[in-house]
């Protein structure tokens, strides 16, 4: 994976959720606890870190930053922003050679950081068009890719409920709903 399927999944939320900037932002997003405009800049936050890091290349933990969203920022402000975080990871990666390593968890190369960011987009898009009742799915072929890259252990079956069920946002049939989770993004050493 890389800087193209996250460009490509920031088109897909900037598609999805444009026409709904007027909806009521403060009902929960999905089974977050959180609503769904500070569930969108979470997502924001989560893209400028893995940019920080990528840029950075640090070894051991994560830089000392965060994104602060004003309060008073509407969700079309919210989404220029998380947008906008996500094009900095997008130009990060594409600037990133084949041998940059950075930290989450471990050393994660670039292949990581972009299905991490490609992850956070969906997922997080997802929750939000479930808490504002909109009927959307992420893209199929981004969620193979997610799953490839960052769940080589799912179940074989349709990518968009498997990675719903991988993350804990769905259920497979025949498989308890998962309480708990983590990706791998860092590589084996």
């Amino acid at each position: 994976m890389d800087h193209t399927e996250l460009r490509a999944a920031l088109a897909e939320t900037r598609r999805v959720l444009t026409p709904h900037l007027r909806s009521d932002w403060g009902v929960p997003a999905g089974p977050l606890e959180w609503n769904c405009r500070d569930t969108l800049a979470h997502l924001g936050h989560d893209l400028l870190a893995y940019a920080g890091q990528v840029v950075a290349r640090p070894e051991t933990g994560y830089l000392p930053f965060d994104l602060m969203v004003r309060p008073d920022a509407d969700p079309a402000e919210v989404l220029t922003t998380a947008l906008a975080c996500g094009e900095l990871l997008a130009l990060a990666l594409a600037a990133a050679g084949p041998d940059t390593r950075a930290w989450h968890w471990g050393p994660a190369d670039r292949t990581g950081f972009a299905a991490m960011g490609v992850a956070e987009t969906l997922l997080h898009t997802h929750d939000i068009t479930t808490g504002l009742a909109l009927d959307w799915a992420p893209p199929s072929a981004l969620c193979a890719a997610v799953l490839a890259r960052l769940f080589p252990d799912a179940p074989a079956g349709d990518p968009v409920p498997v990675l719903l069920w991988c993350t804990g946002r769905g259920e497979l049939p025949g498989r308890p709903r998962r309480a708990s989770w983590a990706w791998r993004a860092a590589l084996a050493e």
